[in-house]
Protein backbone atom coordinates (compact mmCIF):
# COMPACT_ATOMS: atom_id res chain seq x y z
CA UNK A 1 0.00 0.00 0.00
CA UNK A 2 1.39 3.30 -0.74
CA UNK A 3 0.33 7.09 0.41
CA UNK A 4 -2.64 8.66 -0.71
CA UNK A 5 -1.78 11.12 -3.29
CA UNK A 6 -3.41 14.74 -2.68
CA UNK A 7 -5.10 15.44 0.93
CA UNK A 8 -3.67 16.67 3.94
CA UNK A 9 0.21 15.91 4.49
CA UNK A 10 1.53 14.85 7.39
CA UNK A 11 5.10 15.32 7.95
CA UNK A 12 7.41 14.97 11.61
CA UNK A 13 11.36 15.53 12.60
CA UNK A 14 12.33 12.97 15.31
CA UNK A 15 15.16 13.31 17.19
CA UNK A 16 16.93 11.18 19.99
CA UNK A 17 17.15 13.15 23.08
CA UNK A 18 20.49 11.56 23.98
CA UNK A 19 22.41 15.12 23.99
CA UNK A 20 22.40 18.94 22.18
CA UNK A 21 20.76 19.28 18.84
CA UNK A 22 23.78 20.27 16.47
CA UNK A 23 23.36 22.01 13.29
CA UNK A 24 23.17 19.17 11.12
CA UNK A 25 19.92 17.97 13.12
CA UNK A 26 18.76 21.85 13.08
CA UNK A 27 19.27 21.51 9.45
CA UNK A 28 17.20 18.44 8.91
CA UNK A 29 14.76 20.05 11.94
CA UNK A 30 14.04 23.10 9.35
CA UNK A 31 13.85 21.14 6.07
CA UNK A 32 11.14 18.38 7.73
CA UNK A 33 9.36 21.97 8.71
CA UNK A 34 9.62 23.65 5.53
CA UNK A 35 8.11 20.38 3.88
CA UNK A 36 4.95 20.26 6.05
CA UNK A 37 4.12 23.48 6.18
CA UNK A 38 5.01 24.58 2.47
CA UNK A 39 2.15 22.05 1.88
CA UNK A 40 0.05 23.48 4.18
CA UNK A 41 -0.05 20.60 6.27
CA UNK A 42 0.65 19.36 9.77
CA UNK A 43 4.09 18.86 11.45
CA UNK A 44 4.97 16.60 14.82
CA UNK A 45 7.28 16.34 16.98
CA UNK A 46 8.34 13.36 17.75
CA UNK A 47 11.58 12.30 20.87
CA UNK A 48 12.76 8.85 19.64
CA UNK A 49 14.25 7.61 23.24
CA UNK A 50 13.29 4.04 23.61
CA UNK A 51 17.33 3.45 24.10
CA UNK A 52 16.78 4.68 27.71
CA UNK A 53 20.78 3.83 28.67
CA UNK A 54 21.73 6.78 25.83
CA UNK A 55 18.69 9.12 26.73
CA UNK A 56 19.54 12.68 28.82
CA UNK A 57 16.80 13.52 30.63
CA UNK A 58 17.54 17.66 29.99
CA UNK A 59 17.77 16.54 26.04
CA UNK A 60 13.93 17.09 25.94
CA UNK A 61 13.79 20.61 26.90
CA UNK A 62 16.57 22.06 24.92
CA UNK A 63 15.49 20.43 22.04
CA UNK A 64 12.21 22.02 21.91
CA UNK A 65 14.12 25.42 23.25
CA UNK A 66 16.51 25.09 20.07
CA UNK A 67 13.29 24.41 17.78
CA UNK A 68 11.44 27.55 19.05
CA UNK A 69 14.41 29.87 19.12
CA UNK A 70 14.52 28.97 15.43
CA UNK A 71 11.07 29.21 14.63
CA UNK A 72 9.73 25.74 14.00
CA UNK A 73 6.53 25.23 15.57
CA UNK A 74 4.87 21.83 15.56
CA UNK A 75 1.12 20.59 16.17
CA UNK A 76 1.62 17.07 18.14
CA UNK A 77 4.50 15.98 19.79
CA UNK A 78 4.45 11.96 20.42
CA UNK A 79 7.16 10.31 22.84
CA UNK A 80 8.12 6.58 21.90
CA UNK A 81 9.06 5.50 25.29
CA UNK A 82 5.05 5.94 26.02
CA UNK A 83 4.12 3.76 23.31
CA UNK A 84 5.90 0.47 23.78
CA UNK A 85 2.06 -1.43 23.98
CA UNK A 86 1.43 -0.46 19.63
CA UNK A 87 5.18 -2.10 19.35
CA UNK A 88 4.53 -5.15 21.33
CA UNK A 89 1.13 -5.50 19.55
CA UNK A 90 3.02 -4.86 15.87
CA UNK A 91 5.71 -7.36 16.46
CA UNK A 92 2.88 -10.21 17.56
CA UNK A 93 1.40 -10.13 14.03
CA UNK A 94 5.16 -11.09 11.98
CA UNK A 95 6.27 -14.03 11.83
CA UNK A 96 9.57 -14.04 14.61
CA UNK A 97 11.90 -16.28 16.37
CA UNK A 98 13.81 -15.79 19.47
CA UNK A 99 17.46 -15.20 18.56
CA UNK A 100 20.45 -15.95 21.51
CA UNK A 101 23.20 -15.32 19.14
CA UNK A 102 25.51 -12.32 20.31
CA UNK A 103 27.24 -9.62 17.80
CA UNK A 104 30.57 -11.57 18.09
CA UNK A 105 29.15 -14.95 17.15
CA UNK A 106 27.05 -13.60 14.88
CA UNK A 107 29.87 -12.02 13.04
CA UNK A 108 31.72 -15.03 13.63
CA UNK A 109 28.65 -17.11 11.69
CA UNK A 110 29.04 -14.75 8.62
CA UNK A 111 32.98 -15.01 7.96
CA UNK A 112 32.34 -19.14 8.04
CA UNK A 113 29.53 -18.78 5.88
CA UNK A 114 30.30 -19.67 1.82
CA UNK A 115 27.83 -17.16 1.05
CA UNK A 116 29.69 -14.23 3.28
CA UNK A 117 28.34 -10.81 1.96
CA UNK A 118 31.18 -8.49 0.98
CA UNK A 119 29.04 -5.34 0.91
CA UNK A 120 28.69 -2.28 3.46
CA UNK A 121 26.68 -4.37 5.88
CA UNK A 122 26.78 -7.75 7.51
CA UNK A 123 23.58 -9.64 6.61
CA UNK A 124 22.68 -12.61 9.84
CA UNK A 125 22.83 -15.69 8.25
CA UNK A 126 19.92 -17.42 10.31
CA UNK A 127 22.05 -19.40 12.84
CA UNK A 128 18.83 -19.43 15.61
CA UNK A 129 15.99 -19.46 12.51
CA UNK A 130 15.58 -23.40 13.18
CA UNK A 131 15.87 -23.45 17.18
CA UNK A 132 17.75 -20.71 19.72
CA UNK A 133 21.66 -21.98 20.35
CA UNK A 134 21.91 -20.99 23.77
CA UNK A 135 18.38 -20.76 25.26
CA UNK A 136 19.23 -20.08 28.74
CA UNK A 137 20.35 -16.46 27.45
CA UNK A 138 18.13 -13.75 27.44
CA UNK A 139 16.72 -13.38 23.91
CA UNK A 140 16.40 -10.78 21.37
CA UNK A 141 13.84 -11.32 18.57
CA UNK A 142 14.22 -11.66 14.96
CA UNK A 143 11.94 -11.14 11.93
CA UNK A 144 11.70 -13.90 9.58
CA UNK A 145 11.99 -12.09 6.68
CA UNK A 146 10.26 -12.96 3.33
CA UNK A 147 11.65 -13.93 0.00
CA UNK A 148 11.14 -10.73 -1.98
CA UNK A 149 12.74 -7.70 -3.19
CA UNK A 150 11.21 -4.81 -2.18
CA UNK A 151 11.77 -1.45 -3.67
CA UNK A 152 11.82 2.21 -1.92
CA UNK A 153 11.97 5.61 -3.99
CA UNK A 154 13.50 8.87 -2.72
CA UNK A 155 12.11 11.89 -3.54
CA UNK A 156 15.26 14.02 -3.09
CA UNK A 157 17.26 12.41 -5.67
CA UNK A 158 14.44 10.34 -7.63
CA UNK A 159 15.84 7.48 -7.33
CA UNK A 160 14.83 4.00 -6.31
CA UNK A 161 16.63 1.24 -4.13
CA UNK A 162 15.79 -2.50 -4.78
CA UNK A 163 17.02 -4.70 -1.81
CA UNK A 164 16.51 -8.43 -1.49
CA UNK A 165 15.39 -9.11 2.01
CA UNK A 166 17.10 -12.69 2.88
CA UNK A 167 20.27 -11.76 0.76
CA UNK A 168 21.00 -8.06 1.46
CA UNK A 169 19.35 -7.44 4.63
CA UNK A 170 18.69 -10.53 6.62
CA UNK A 171 16.09 -11.24 9.70
CA UNK A 172 15.68 -8.00 11.40
CA UNK A 173 16.20 -7.39 15.31
CA UNK A 174 12.57 -6.17 16.44
CA UNK A 175 13.19 -6.21 20.42
CA UNK A 176 16.96 -6.31 21.74
CA UNK A 177 17.66 -9.28 23.87
CA UNK A 178 17.16 -6.16 26.75
CA UNK A 179 13.94 -5.94 25.72
CA UNK A 180 14.68 -2.83 23.96
CA UNK A 181 12.24 -2.59 20.76
CA UNK A 182 14.13 -1.86 17.50
CA UNK A 183 14.39 1.26 15.40
CA UNK A 184 12.78 0.26 12.33
CA UNK A 185 10.11 -1.66 14.13
CA UNK A 186 8.84 1.51 15.93
CA UNK A 187 9.66 3.97 13.04
CA UNK A 188 7.45 2.30 11.22
CA UNK A 189 4.44 1.77 14.00
CA UNK A 190 4.40 5.34 15.05
CA UNK A 191 4.33 6.89 11.49
CA UNK A 192 1.33 5.18 10.79
CA UNK A 193 0.16 5.82 13.98
CA UNK A 194 0.50 9.37 13.69
CA UNK A 195 -1.00 9.00 9.55
CA UNK A 196 2.58 10.66 8.50
CA UNK A 197 2.48 10.93 4.73
CA UNK A 198 5.82 12.57 3.99
CA UNK A 199 9.30 11.61 5.82
CA UNK A 200 12.31 13.80 5.36
CA UNK A 201 15.43 12.35 6.76
CA UNK A 202 19.02 11.86 6.84
CA UNK A 203 20.39 10.76 3.91
CA UNK A 204 22.39 8.05 6.24
CA UNK A 205 18.98 6.20 6.63
CA UNK A 206 18.65 5.85 2.68
CA UNK A 207 19.60 2.14 2.30
CA UNK A 208 17.44 1.07 5.47
CA UNK A 209 14.52 2.29 3.73
CA UNK A 210 13.68 -0.62 1.79
CA UNK A 211 13.12 -2.68 5.24
CA UNK A 212 11.10 -0.41 6.41
CA UNK A 213 9.33 -0.15 3.13
CA UNK A 214 8.90 -4.44 4.13
CA UNK A 215 7.40 -3.69 7.34
CA UNK A 216 4.79 -2.17 6.35
CA UNK A 217 3.55 -4.17 3.61
CA UNK A 218 4.02 -6.87 6.34
CA UNK A 219 1.85 -5.01 8.76
CA UNK A 220 -0.51 -3.99 6.10
CA UNK A 221 0.54 -0.26 6.73
CA UNK A 222 0.97 2.67 4.50
CA UNK A 223 4.00 4.15 3.11
CA UNK A 224 4.82 7.50 3.03
CA UNK A 225 6.57 9.30 0.46
CA UNK A 226 10.66 9.70 1.58
CA UNK A 227 13.21 12.64 1.21
CA UNK A 228 16.61 11.92 2.37
CA UNK A 229 18.43 15.28 2.60
CA UNK A 230 21.89 15.42 2.08
CA UNK A 231 23.88 14.93 5.53
CA UNK A 232 25.95 18.34 6.55
CA UNK A 233 29.82 18.11 7.01
CA UNK A 234 32.32 19.78 9.16
CA UNK A 235 35.36 21.21 7.35
CA UNK A 236 37.19 17.80 7.26
CA UNK A 237 34.15 16.13 4.91
CA UNK A 238 32.81 14.43 7.81
CA UNK A 239 29.20 14.33 8.54
CA UNK A 240 28.49 16.37 11.71
CA UNK A 241 27.65 14.17 15.06
CA UNK A 242 27.34 14.77 18.48
CA UNK A 243 30.08 12.77 19.73
CA UNK A 244 32.48 14.45 17.62
CA UNK A 245 32.04 17.63 18.86
CA UNK A 246 29.77 19.25 16.67
CA UNK A 247 28.40 22.69 17.62
CA UNK A 248 25.31 22.40 19.46
CA UNK A 249 22.53 25.22 18.50
CA UNK A 250 21.93 25.27 22.55
CA UNK A 251 25.82 26.90 22.73
CA UNK A 252 24.75 29.32 19.41
CA UNK A 253 21.12 30.58 21.43
CA UNK A 254 22.90 30.92 24.90
CA UNK A 255 25.85 33.00 23.12
CA UNK A 256 23.07 35.96 22.10
CA UNK A 257 23.54 34.37 17.90
CA UNK A 258 20.30 35.79 16.41
CA UNK A 259 18.22 32.29 15.00
CA UNK A 260 18.26 34.46 11.58
CA UNK A 261 21.54 34.13 10.79
CA UNK A 262 21.45 30.42 12.33
CA UNK A 263 18.83 29.86 9.46
CA UNK A 264 20.49 31.68 6.94
CA UNK A 265 24.20 29.46 6.92
CA UNK A 266 21.93 26.43 7.18
CA UNK A 267 20.12 27.66 3.67
CA UNK A 268 23.19 28.58 2.28
CA UNK A 269 24.75 25.25 3.49
CA UNK A 270 22.30 23.81 0.73
CA UNK A 271 23.19 25.76 -1.97
CA UNK A 272 20.49 28.66 -1.37
CA UNK A 273 20.71 32.39 -2.16
CA UNK A 274 19.65 34.35 0.80
CA UNK A 275 20.32 36.84 3.03
CA UNK A 276 22.58 37.39 6.07
CA UNK A 277 19.62 36.72 8.33
CA UNK A 278 15.89 35.07 7.59
CA UNK A 279 12.94 33.45 8.86
CA UNK A 280 12.09 29.83 8.33
CA UNK A 281 8.76 31.25 7.03
CA UNK A 282 11.15 33.61 4.20
CA UNK A 283 12.44 29.79 3.22
CA UNK A 284 8.83 28.40 2.05
CA UNK A 285 8.76 29.61 -1.26
CA UNK A 286 12.44 28.23 -1.83
CA UNK A 287 11.62 24.90 -0.61
CA UNK A 288 8.33 24.97 -2.74
CA UNK A 289 10.19 25.31 -5.65
CA UNK A 290 12.74 21.95 -4.64
CA UNK A 291 9.12 20.16 -3.73
CA UNK A 292 8.12 21.37 -7.97
CA UNK A 293 11.44 20.01 -9.15
CA UNK A 294 11.26 16.94 -7.56
CA UNK A 295 8.16 16.29 -9.15
CA UNK A 296 8.82 17.34 -12.42
CA UNK A 297 11.71 15.10 -12.27
CA UNK A 298 14.45 17.45 -12.71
Amino acid sequence: MTALKGGLVVGRFAPSPTGAMHLGNARTALLAWLHSRAQGGRHLLRFEDLDTGRVRAWAYDVTRADLAWLGLDWDEEIIQSRRLDLYRAAAAHLDTYPCTCTRREVQAAIQASAGAPHGAEPVYPGTCRAGSLHPERPAALRWRVPDEVVCARDEWRGETLCQHLPAEVGDLVLRRNDGVFAYHLAVVVDDAASGVTDVLRGEDLWTATPRQVALQRALGLPTPRYWHAPLMLDFRGERLAKRGGAPPVQALREAGDTPGRVLSELARSLGWSVPDEVSAADLLPLWRTEIGRAELGA
